[in-house]
């Protein structure tokens, strides 16, 4: 109960973050309509934290009435550089965005900066990643005893079988000492991560007038399947929807039981491919990095049971 009180805590915390501050803005014309990116082909951001490079796009928004003088060049952005914009921006969008502009200028490149603090961040984060990979692993042990369980109770929709039905699978969580909301608590780490990598580099043009491997990292796969390097998206979109199956297909190992859960992986990669052919190519990269991650580590902890299983 004590776990369940505090993950429910982190989500409200998260939630309020996200609804008390600001966000990204898309630019608009007089007209209402976005007004795109002539290098990249995005829409363009409103509030952008420092000044773009090319001159057509410093244009764009000059003749859209955004003042350049006031920005600082990207390679002179700080973290308390701009106006106040709020909890969410100081603390998540701002470090992060300055951390992969400072990498990116050593690295002279802003693709490798991201995969670098992308990884980073997965080792911060490995207690409780690892935690969510060992919970699979033990699941295997566990899922025959679940196996049986609901197919003793199979049919029984009375509320008495209910019950008695989730009292026997709780009996069986706490003596493998699983915790049903554990693959929760990665998920509630991946979607303010995402969210912040989303908006750093929709605000900060240095990251998304950069190139890396044929591929514009502003650039959506959906409006780079019309350029010359088609090819590098695809391949980008591919390796997107492998890495995501395979890395939601490690996290629910051991639910065999469960035709939803067996589903997860299938309809999670669906959802997740439909948003990446619309988000910047530097997202799908940071995608990429964590899901490559995720599948390693997985491996590790697998390996790591096995040979303790046999010591």
């Amino acid at each position: 109960m004590k776990n369940t009180k505090y993950k429910k805590k982190i989500i409200i915390v998260v939630i309020l973050l996200l609804l008390t501050t600001g966000c990204t803005k898309t630019l608009v014309d007089k007209k209402g309509n976005p007004v795109k990116n002539e290098v990249t082909g995005q829409n363009l951001t409103e509030n952008i934290l420092c000044r773009p490079t090319d001159k057509e796009t410093i244009k764009a928004y000059e003749k859209n009435k955004v003042e350049m003088k006031k920005l600082p060049e990207c390679e002179d952005f700080k973290i308390n550089s701009g106006v106040y914009e709020g909890l969410w921006t100081s603390i998540f969008i701002k470090p992060l965005a300055f951390i992969l502009l400072l990498l990116g200028k050593v690295l002279s490149s802003y693709a490798l900066s991201i995969i670098i603090v992308s990884l980073i961040i997965r080792l911060i984060a490995y207690p409780v990643t690892k935690k969510t990979a060992m919970q699979s692993e033990i699941l295997k042990k566990a899922q025959p005893e679940i196996n049986r369980i609901q197919k003793k109770y199979e049919g029984k929709q009375d509320q008495d079988s209910m019950l008695k039905q989730n009292q026997e699978l709780m009996a069986v969580y706490q003596k493998y000492n699983i915790s049903p909301l554990s693959g929760c608590l990665f998920s509630m780490l991946q979607l303010p991560l995402f969210i912040a990598f989303f908006e750093a580099v929709q605000r900060t043009p240095a990251l998304f007038e950069d190139k890396f491997l044929s591929l514009q990292l502003g650039t959506t796969p959906m409006i780079g399947f019309a350029t010359s390097t088609w090819y590098a998206y695809l391949v980008l979109m591919i390796i997107i929807a492998l890495t995501t199956y395979y890395s939601f297909k490690m996290n629910v190992a051991g639910t065999s039981g469960n035709m939803n859960m067996k589903m997860m992986p299938i309809m999670m990669s669906v959802m997740i491919i439909v948003m990446a052919l619309f988000m910047p190519s530097a997202l799908g990269i940071y995608w990429v990095t964590t899901n490559v991650f995720t599948i390693f580590q997985n491996i590790l902890v697998k390996r790591s049971k096995e040979k303790n299983g046999k010591a």
